[in-house]
């Protein structure tokens, strides 16, 4: 069955996550961290991120987590804030994050638009950050839907988030792809009854999504060939 859609997650998938992530995550702990190196440690202790490496390990619970829980995580050692406020902060820091584009975005997503197929991203990430992210690639009016865990349909893995983007276009889940990097997005997708595209600008190898996915891609940049196949 042809793909009419595709429903793309955004970190390590549409930006590289290690590129985007591990500088800024470590800022992150830094700042929260005010010259405490003692709680700083903590923290990274708690999203399972390497401070010597400077990177984040693919056993981390930010590579697919919410805002939310990445928050929760952090908690107990950022005194200064309360939890909100933390989730908050979170999310008004990622949407500057210097982004790595996975491929070049515009010319990508346009060729797909140019073939006819409907777009839209839905990340565990907050909706806010996700949108300035995509408006600062200058991408955002490409997708006619765009989602986080906190715009009201739920969070990945659940399939409730990806029937959203149906409903809200028209296209039915067997006539739609959803694309990511990590097994929350493909066990979404396949709970949604969509085909489902890996890529590895995550940090998970082929092995770890091949048994979840149609096809394992290096990079988006790799669908268009895929669907002329």
């Amino acid at each position: 069955m042809p793909v009419d859609a595709l429903l793309f997650d955004k970190d390590g998938t549409l930006f590289d996550f290690a590129l985007t992530w591990d500088r800024w995550t470590g800022r992150m702990l830094d700042l929260l961290a005010e010259g405490d190196m003692a709680r700083m440690q903590q923290m990274a202790d708690a999203i399972d991120y390497d401070l010597q490496q400077g990177k984040i390990r693919p056993s981390s619970l930010v590579i697919a987590a919410t805002n939310r829980q990445v928050a929760e995580a952090l908690a107990p050692h950022v005194p200064q804030m309360d939890l909100d406020q933390l989730e908050l902060y979170m999310a008004e820091s990622a949407g500057e994050a210097e982004l790595a584009e996975a491929v070049p975005l515009a010319a990508f997503l346009d060729d797909l638009l140019a073939r006819g197929k409907v777009l839209g991203v839905m990340t565990n990430d907050a909706e806010l950050s996700a949108k300035n992210q995509l408006s600062r690639s200058g991408v955002l009016d490409r997708f006619a839907f765009v989602a986080g865990f906190d715009s009201g349909h739920g969070a990945k893995p659940d399939a409730a988030p990806l029937l959203a983007f149906c409903t809200a276009t028209g296209i039915v889940p067997e006539r739609t792809a959803m694309v990511g990097d990590s097994l929350h997005d493909l066990v979404a997708g396949d709970a949604a009854g969509m085909r489902r595209i890996g890529v590895l600008t995550g940090l998970a190898v082929a092995a770890d999504l091949e048994r979840h996915a149609d096809v394992i891609l290096p990079d988006i940049g790799h669908i268009p060939a895929w669907l002329d196949s």
